[in-house]
């Protein structure tokens, strides 16, 4: 069996949940690493000293426990693997193939003596359902697909040939951090598995339990989304571009609702627009941000980068992965990248590729030099050599992802 690459961030945040009677619920966008992650934790409980016959991994995937279907037959399955009376680690993969499976689990959490993990279906897990079912039961870990750091770790820990820090991070930004896609070393291969997983969001975790009358129109919505990540979007402009550029008339109501199954789907977040002054959310406007840049380049040919909106992206997904609330940053008139929040702290954010241009540098610096507070501000470029002006704390995305940094 080979060894599984450990996602030391997450088992980091799982570890304090091993022995409780809450369930643990990891999601993320299919084919992130939720299982291995899952896989991890039991290989770490039985290396710790956890003997094998009290750890229970069911994953209802895999031949042998495709038939498990109903509430009756995951009940009976777990049972029967219950042969004494020590405390048991119940480990559920792609617990979303049982119906009712709430009421399951949930009956052993009650019995106590265990410790129960699931993974499953965005679709389904993070649709109301399961916190419905299981309020203030469960703990959730939201999971990404690699981050750049990890996935320079990654790639050293399967043996794989590695280039120059900047020629990596640019075959990161187009090939994305899905874990599989490591193992493929051409790069079309890359983008061809991105693909198929992006098919199998859209067949498995959308149209079997999304009914979507027209999917014409919402593969067109989601080509677009996709297509404009980083952009500013609100339904209305959506709607009148939909009625005057492809003469297709949908409703703001219909255009949401395909928006909710994409976020639900984790394929895209929402990053809503923050006023500053108010200190409140401006509802209806923000932007869209990937769950992976390579779910943009596995549907373009065209290959080239707009540095952009990728690094946005990557900025956006590396620190909503570390806990930090985005939003896009409303200072007066001006709109700054993002500002993150954690807790009570705010930080203000600008994202370019680079500001070795004079006009560049007065642009990224024209919004962070509106606030009128005492907040951190950032400027994250792509240049080695670093600027000192007005406070602003000027990093290299590539050093400060690599090497495991918070604001």
């Amino acid at each position: 069996m080979s060894r599984i690459y450990p996602r030391e961030f997450y088992l980091r945040q799982l570890r304090p949940f091993y022995r409780t009677d809450l369930i643990k619920v990891i999601s993320g966008i299919r084919r992130c690493g939720k299982s291995c992650l899952m896989q991890s934790v039991a290989d770490e409980l039985v290396h710790g000293g956890v003997p094998q016959k009290d750890v229970i991994f069911i994953n209802l995937d895999k031949r042998g426990f495709r038939k498990i279907t109903t509430a009756d037959a995951l009940d009976k399955a777990i049972g029967d693997r219950i042969t004494d009376g020590d405390y048991k680690y119940i480990f559920v993969d792609e617990v979303q193939n049982v119906e009712d499976f709430e009421p399951v689990l949930n009956g052993f959490r009650e019995d106590g003596n265990c410790s129960i993990f699931i993974t499953g279906s965005n679709s389904y897990l993070l649709s109301g359902e399961l916190s419905t079912k299981l309020t203030g039961r469960y703990v959730q870990v939201d999971m990404f697909t690699l981050s750049f750091d990890e996935y320079l770790s990654m790639k050293k820990f399967m043996g794989c040939a590695m280039s120059d820090r900047t020629k990596e991070f640019n075959a990161y930004l187009t090939c994305g951090g899905f874990p599989k896609s490591l193992e493929f070393q051409d790069e079309d291969a890359k983008r061809k598995y991105v693909g198929d997983v992006v098919g199998q969001i859209i067949d498995k975790d959308i149209r079997r339990r999304s009914k979507i009358k027209n999917r014409a129109v919402f593969e067109k919505v989601m080509t677009y989304l996709i297509n404009n990540f980083g952009s500013r979007i609100n339904l209305q402009s959506l709607e009148d571009y939909f009625r005057s550029a492809l003469h297709i008339a949908v409703k703001k109501d219909t255009l949401r609702r395909y928006i909710d199954i994409l976020q639900t789907a984790k394929m895209l977040y929402k990053c809503p627009r923050f006023d500053m002054k108010s200190r409140r959310s401006l509802l209806g406007e923000g932007k869209f941000y990937l769950a992976d840049t390579g779910i943009y380049f596995s549907r373009n040919v065209d290959g080239r980068i707009n540095y952009g909106p990728v690094l946005e992206n990557v900025v956006y997904t590396y620190l909503s992965c570390r806990g930090y609330k985005m939003s896009v940053g409303q200072i007066g008139s001006l709109e700054c990248d993002f500002i993150a929040r954690k807790g009570n702290d705010y930080f203000y954010i600008q994202v370019a590729m680079s500001i070795a241009d004079r006009d560049a540098e007065e642009r990224e610096y024209r919004a962070l030099a509106s606030a009128k507070d005492h907040y951190p501000q950032y400027l994250f470029t792509l240049d080695t050599l670093l600027q000192k002006r007005d406070g602003v704390r000027h990093v290299n995305i590539i050093d400060f992802i690599t090497e495991g940094r918070d604001l």
